[in-house]
């Protein structure tokens, strides 16, 4: 066992793993499966707890649970799995069979069954690039968990994920903001605050602007594999007041994480997959009950990520406005309406892509071919599939072509 130093002081275990010892370990789900049993009351919330939940959060809760605008009594889980409408959850395609399997995983013993759920709001504004979305849980201990969604499959909430790099605040930062003062006067109770993606951001960012007596009652806040902050934005010192209670999560290969990494203590995870991948929750291992660590991020990702900052950084504000506008532009130009079919579709994006890529410089063009190229591997394992698909029946074809022909049996 080794003893890691992240960040300011801070120490993690750190145990060496074999790549046979990766294949056999398990992920969030599997924990549901171990750890299922134990209440919060038995076991207080644990950083695969906050994964679930915040994994949770990308389900589409509209017309289940209560909107944030009204103040009704929360639903429980249970009763989300015997509605009607339990297939509307799972709107987004790249996750359902997952999704599905956290559901049923989470219902199957004690820890989440009686979990409750409340004060449900989701924004996508196409006019104001703003994509926010944010449900409460309530846990059987009492405390309350603030879930903020990453960015969704939508294009509108990348182009905002990319206006980060120019506007502070975005709108969904001034949209947590709001919602956790808006949950913290109706719940008197102490909570956690989390999201993965973007959501950690949000996270992070509310606890960091709310009000004195509200940022007394939160216990941890999580951010997994959430972008971080302009290093001006951690110098204004509102940071410093909640820094000992983030728990900023990585694995070693992120992208997403990284932007704006600079004074934000973090620890880096072990995942089963490899690349850009590794920002999907569900590849993240999970040793007993918690996440397996490891000793960094990778070396060669960490000398894009840095290349990336430091470039973000090197432009003014209208520099780097031009600069998302051209890339929104080349990824509309692949006609896409969302994520799923910007990949599904990929031969269509790219042409159009290419096509609208012809006019910019070659430091832009650059940079846009690396973006684009995340956005592809973050997307799902679609791309990835069909182009497997299409080797294996470009080899099967060529196989058949090439045995030769029996001539007819004479008789």
């Amino acid at each position: 066992m080794i003893l890691l130093r992240i960040g300011r002081g801070q120490t993690v275990k750190y145990r060496p793993i074999s790549l046979w010892e990766r294949k056999r370990m398990g992920t969030v789900l599997d924990y549901l499966h171990e750890y299922g049993n134990y209440s919060f009351r038995e076991k207080p919330m644990t950083e695969v707890d906050s994964l679930a939940l915040c994994q949770l959060t990308y389900l589409k809760f509209d017309g289940l649970v209560p909107d944030v605008r009204e103040d009704r009594r929360p639903v429980t889980l249970k009763s989300l799995a015997e509605s009607a409408d339990f297939d509307k959850l799972f709107g987004d395609v790249r996750y359902e069979k997952v999704n599905r399997e956290l559901i049923w995983g989470m219902l199957a013993g004690k820890r989440f069954s009686t979990l409750k759920l409340n004060y449900y709001v989701n924004v996508v504004e196409k006019q104001w690039e703003t994509q926010f979305s944010a449900v409460t849980y309530i846990l059987d201990d009492g405390t309350v968990y603030v879930a903020y969604r990453g960015t969704d499959e939508s294009i509108v909430g990348w182009k905002e994920d990319f206006n980060m790099a120019f506007l502070s605040p975005i709108p969904s930062q001034e949209y947590s903001l709001s919602y956790l003062n808006t949950v913290a006067a109706r719940l008197n109770k102490p909570f956690y605050i989390g999201g993965h993606s973007k959501g950690g951001n949000l996270a992070v960012y509310s606890a960091m602007k709310c009000p004195d007596y509200i940022q007394k009652r939160i216990i941890r806040i999580y951010s997994m594999d959430g972008p971080g902050f302009r290093p001006e934005m951690l110098k204004s010192g509102e940071y410093n007041v909640i820094a000992d209670r983030v728990v900023k999560i990585l694995p070693h290969s992120s992208l997403v994480g990284m932007i704006f990494e600079s004074d934000m203590r973090f620890q880096v995870v072990e995942s089963k997959t490899f690349g850009l991948a590794q920002h999907d929750p569900y590849s993240w291992l999970v040793e007993e009950d918690h996440l397996l660590r490891v000793d960094g991020i990778h070396e060669r990702c960490l000398r894009r990520d840095n290349t990336l900052n430091q470039w973000i950084l090197s432009l003014d504000e209208q520099q780097l406005r031009t600069f998302v506008d051209t890339l929104y532009q080349v990824i509309s130009a692949s006609q896409a309406e969302n994520v799923i079919e910007f990949t599904a579709e990929w031969k269509r994006s790219m042409g159009g892509m290419l096509s609208a890529m012809k006019e910019v410089d070659d430091e832009t063009m650059r940079m846009l071919k690396e973006i684009v190229k995340a956005l592809f591997e973050i997307a799902g394992e679609q791309v990835r599939q069909e182009v497997t698909k299409n080797v294996q029946d470009s080899r099967e074809k060529l196989k058949r072509q090439s045995k030769p022909k029996l001539s007819p049996r004479r008789l």
